[in-house]
């Protein structure tokens, strides 16, 4: 049966909850058919998100990995086209780190674009009624980061892990009802998949080739 790899973080900033834990949490025990769902709630730690994904990336090797996260300020769901190798956190995280202007990986490339068919998962979900977008980028916060570790390590490893990253709005703005249930409908999207749709990735720029040189703060 396909594995999908459903992650979230937990609160930070101050914040009591995060809306892509409260979701992540629900599915932990939850039967998508056709789909064998395992989840995992990450720190908002630099030093230690991303290795905890790569571990389970490499364990696990799931058909898809799926990365949820908050995103203050946002309306509908939004599923992130683009991560880019850039750490400029508006914030410290968790941990107290801040990195700025600072690559998520060094001397990797530029940027990948999402192995996710976001077009069709963009489709399921507002076929729900759940207001959803796609977004070009993920920002440059620990979203990012990870989500640019993801495709990253699943190139070097030539993992068959397809990988993308969805924005959910806090629990003010979106019911969770509502962005569990746009997820659900990603996920039985993900379940009718019966081949992979191979997605391009840009070309960069120098002489910078896929390293397995572990990120800054590692």
């Amino acid at each position: 049966m396909p594995r999908v790899l459903l992650t979230g973080f937990e609160p930070f900033g101050g914040g009591k909850q995060n809306v892509s834990a409260e979701v992540v949490t629900r599915f932990a025990h939850k039967v998508v058919p056709g789909l064998e769902v395992h989840t995992q709630i990450f720190p908002v730690d630099i030093a230690i998100a991303p290795q905890y994904l790569i571990d389970r990336l490499i364990s696990l090797v799931p058909d898809w990995c799926i990365m949820l996260g908050e995103a203050s300020g946002r309306t509908a769901i939004t599923l992130e086209r683009v991560a880019i190798n850039l750490c400029d956190f508006r914030i410290a995280d968790n941990g107290g780190h801040q990195p700025r202007d600072e690559q998520v990986i060094p001397d990797a490339q530029d940027a990948y674009f999402t192995t996710l068919p976001v077009r069709d998962l963009l489709n399921s979900i507002q076929a729900t009624g759940v207001q959803s977008e796609l977004s070009l980028s993920a920002g440059s916060y620990l979203c990012n980061a990870v989500f640019y570790t993801a495709l990253h390590y699943s190139s070097v490893y030539n993992l068959p892990t397809r990988c993308g990253f969805i924005h959910l709005p806090n629990l003010e703005t979106l019911a969770l009802v509502e962005s569990y249930t746009g997820i659900y409908a990603a996920l039985e999207t993900l379940a009718l998949e019966k081949t992979a749709k191979p997605v391009a990735t840009p070309r960069h720029s120098g002489t910078n080739k896929p390293t397995q040189q572990a990120p800054a703060y590692w």
